[in-house]
């Protein structure tokens, strides 16, 4: 068996064709989606970059691998301890490490590790590929070495190839002389004057009137889609139409490899798999081309399952982590399923189209700001530890069915709905604590070292920032919330 995984980094769901969007984003994917199974509620467990793949590689929540944050100790695993033998747990029960002690030539072609010092995702693979651009890469730098790659290999049995792309990622980097496809298309119907209006009188990181994180993105010559500021409806147009142009772009790209492997008459008969690792926050939640909170788009990602031989075209709508597709890939594959790892196998729906999605998920995010929320029935539940400086309340509830873009908190509202979320959160945070090899939950040590890594010790100088751009009214209150930041 081949196995193609295509992995498009900050990709959410809703901007692809095969999702519903109104614009012609994703041809290539779109066809593939049009084979096989479409799933429509798969998230990262753990979000955004490095905890997400960490969850994907080890089948495991974050609260158990210790990998919740972008810096400080918990960027990194948590030691094995006394119970690690002559090679690490990684070695062979890995997704990686799983499929190459079955006899799969294993391949990375991403930047991902070297980007962020993750070196535990290379355990299982037998040949990475790195070309040292650190996550600054566009697509025509990544096709010709996994055109490359499948010229000399494609016709060899057993191996999967995963290929990660840059390019929906900011800074918005695809070559300028390419244009604007969607220059004539318009924008979402809910991005209005009066959306960017409210945008502008937002705090925290990543805001509209900080889009560099905590201030204008520096204006660069090889990043001219990029914007300083989201301050009008032209400026929200240039971000909305940056980020689709790079899935488009990337979307070219994949077609290129599609051909290739249709010319070396494997394309029909091998698995395909495209995901992302993470969504991207395109105005929710105050939050401007940034993946920093425990929310359902950042969290939402697409999945799209091509297996030649099983379950015809349909859409999967149970409740999926990415955690789950490890043991998911080990029961098609007829291979034996690490042990103690969290993800659970939805295999049935691609054998049979039987949906078999959990109840409940419950979604962290530690790099930005500290939150855990709990998706269930129609809503999320987002509780807050550390507001990445936006001034979040401590509870917030969205009805996504209605609000998918989550305008409306309805948490003092629906108190009942608020109490019924965190009964789940409990009940999972019962669960894992019980089951884990660690006396602590990680997400306090992050909160304990002085916050999330692009958050800590920024709020001083930020607070310059907001009395220079009319938004001082927010200080007294970021004081109150965060006082070691001024200690």
């Amino acid at each position: 068996m081949r196995i193609l995984i295509i992995d498009i980094d900050t990709l959410r769901p809703d901007h692809l064709g095969c999702y519903g969007y109104h614009r012609n984003t994703s041809p290539n994917i779109d066809s593939i989606a049009s084979q096989g199974i479409v799933f429509t509620n798969y998230y990262c467990s753990d979000a955004p970059c490095l905890p997400s793949r960490a969850a994907l590689i080890t089948g495991k929540h974050g609260i158990h691998t210790g990998v919740i944050n972008h810096g400080g100790r918990m960027a990194d695993m948590f030691p094995e301890g006394k119970n690690r033998g002559f090679g690490d747990w990684l070695r062979y029960h890995s997704l990686w490490g799983v499929l190459a002690f079955n006899r799969y030539y294993t391949v990375s072609i991403s930047t991902f590790a070297g980007r962020h010092g993750a070196w535990w995702f290379h355990s299982g693979l037998n040949e990475v590929y790195d070309i040292g651009l650190n996550g600054m890469e566009s697509a025509e730098e990544i096709t010709p070495i996994v055109l490359d790659w499948i010229d000399r290999n494609a016709e060899k049995d057993n191996w999967c190839l995963h290929v990660h792309y840059w390019d929906p990622h900011g800074p918005y980097r695809v070559p300028q002389h390419l244009g604007n496809v969607f220059e004539n298309d318009p924008l979402a119907s809910w991005i209005t004057e009066e959306t960017v209006e409210r945008w502008k009188r937002c705090v925290g990181g990543h805001s509209a009137l900080d889009y560099g994180m905590f201030g204008p993105a520096p204006v660069q010559e090889k990043f001219p889609r990029h914007p300083a500021i989201i301050d009008s409806m032209e400026a929200a147009r240039k971000m909305i139409d940056g980020y689709d142009c790079g899935i488009r772009y990337t979307d070219q790209h994949i077609g290129m490899i599609f051909n290739l492997l249709a010319s070396k008459k494997v394309l029909d008969d091998m698995v395909v798999i495209i995901t992302s690792d993470h969504g991207e926050n395109l105005g929710e939640l105050g939050c401007c081309s940034e993946h920093g909170t425990a929310d359902y788009i950042t969290h939402r990602i697409p999945l799209i399952i091509r297996w030649p031989g099983k379950a015809k075209h349909h859409i999967d709508t149970g409740f999926h982590y990415n955690i789950d597709l490890l043991p998911t890939l080990a029961e098609m594959l007829e291979i034996k399923t690490p042990e103690g790892i969290d993800g659970k196998s939805f295999a049935q729906s691609i054998k049979n189209g039987i949906d078999c999605g959990r109840e409940y998920l419950v979604l962290s995010q530690c790099c930005h700001g500290c939150q855990r929320s709990v998706r269930w029935k129609d809503y999320i539940y987002i509780r807050t530890y550390h507001d990445f400086y936006h001034l979040y309340p401590e509870e917030m509830l969205f009805d996504i069915k209605n609000d998918p873009h989550e305008q409306n908190d309805l948490a003092e509202k629906h108190s009942e709905l608020c109490a019924e979320a965190t009964r789940l959160y409990l009940k999972w945070q019962d669960e894992m604590m019980k089951i884990s090899q660690y006396p602590v939950d990680p997400l306090w040590l992050v909160l304990k070292e002085g916050g999330p890594f692009h958050s800590r010790g920024r709020l001083k100088d930020y607070c310059k920032r907001l009395e220079e751009t009319g938004r001082a009214w927010a200080i007294p209150e970021l004081k109150k919330r965060h006082p070691g930041e001024f200690q």
